[in-house]
């Protein structure tokens, strides 16, 4: 409490108010687990982590990387993700573990290995011992203008029909007032650090992810070091795989339609349209010209560029 009365403060898009620490946005409750998770996590070499920016693909990349990891240690028809949802089976430290308690017993949480964790703390904010261990980091960005339709209908919805104009969060978006933000910076830490060590942080695009799921998925199992045989390409894995987490089939789960997360959002709250383009179905031309600008002066000389597929563009705003 000490340390928040000494924090620059905003007010956050629905609900509490956001402290500005370490360079970041967080209401007080995720403040409090992310400082005892940063303080008291020790990772294991063999440890993934799925790392994200909220609204950026979250729930598909548990499914996906919990599918792909474990798919050896469980028959086939009895996936887990069938009986439980992706936030249950791959847990947030600060969303979750650390929400009520400062030494959760994480043993005891993960029935597979290795263990799998995920997180919304930016690259820079991670304790010290994800970055000095031999552990890996999946990340996944989503470009901005869905990344904010969908963090905006978000909000609305778990906080109980409450409601926040599109102009109220397009002004704070721009600001980088968003929880776990500014956006360009939580994006950009994990980009740069996924260039200097590509076999210690795989990036992925959600959009790129969308397109050629298959590939992607081929990727990401040689990167967790379980690559897919031969015979399991024949057999179709990849493919039965990338259909039992699509967004489809996820939303349809009855374990996903009722129910709420530790957090308090129901589990309904983590699945909306998971479609990429449509911003364009809320964004204004002047919001457009406006996040096109933002996105090329973010996004200036780092290499990084997201596709803006949409019924009215196909821009790609690169740097």
């Amino acid at each position: 409490q000490k340390l928040v009365q000494t924090l620059p403060k905003e007010k956050g898009w629905l609900g509490p108010d956001l402290y500005f620490y370490q360079g970041f946005w967080y209401p007080t409750r995720i403040l409090k687990a992310f400082i005892s998770f940063q303080n008291h996590f020790q990772a294991f070499n063999s440890d993934i982590i799925v790392a994200t920016f909220p609204k950026c693909g979250t729930t598909w990349l548990k499914a996906l990387t919990f599918s792909t990891l474990y798919r050896n240690q469980f028959p086939w028809d009895e996936n887990p993700l069938l009986t439980f949802g992706p936030h249950q089976l791959v847990r947030f430290f600060e969303n979750d573990l650390y929400l009520n308690n400062p030494f959760p017993d994480l043993q005891n949480v993960c029935v597979y290995q290795p263990r799998l964790f995920s997180t919304h703390v930016s690259y820079t904010s991670l304790p010290t011992s994800t970055k000095d261990s031999g552990c890996k980091i999946v990340y996944i960005c989503r470009n901005p203008m869905d990344m904010l339709i969908s963090f905006w209908q978000f909000m609305t919805k778990v906080q109980d029909g409450e409601s926040l104009s599109l102009d109220e969060a397009f002004d704070k978006f721009k600001h980088g007032i968003i929880v776990h933000g500014p956006f360009f910076d939580h994006v950009l830490g994990y980009w740069k650090a996924s260039q200097e060590n590509p076999n210690k942080i795989l990036f992925l695009k959600y959009e790129d992810l969308k397109e050629d799921t298959g590939s992607h998925l081929k990727n990401l199992a040689m990167f967790l070091g379980v690559p897919f045989t031969d015979d399991e390409e024949k057999q179709g894995v990849i493919e039965k795989i990338a259909k039992i987490c699509s967004f489809e089939n996820l939303k349809e789960l009855e374990v996903n339609k009722k129910g709420a997360h530790i957090s308090g959002v129901p589990h309904t709250g983590f699945f909306r349209k998971g479609e990429v383009g449509d911003w364009s179905n809320y964004l204004t031309p002047f919001m457009i010209e406006c996040l096109e600008k933002l996105i090329q002066q973010k996004l200036n000389g780092s290499g990084l560029t997201f596709k803006l597929s949409s019924k009215t563009s196909n821009n790609i705003a690169s740097a």
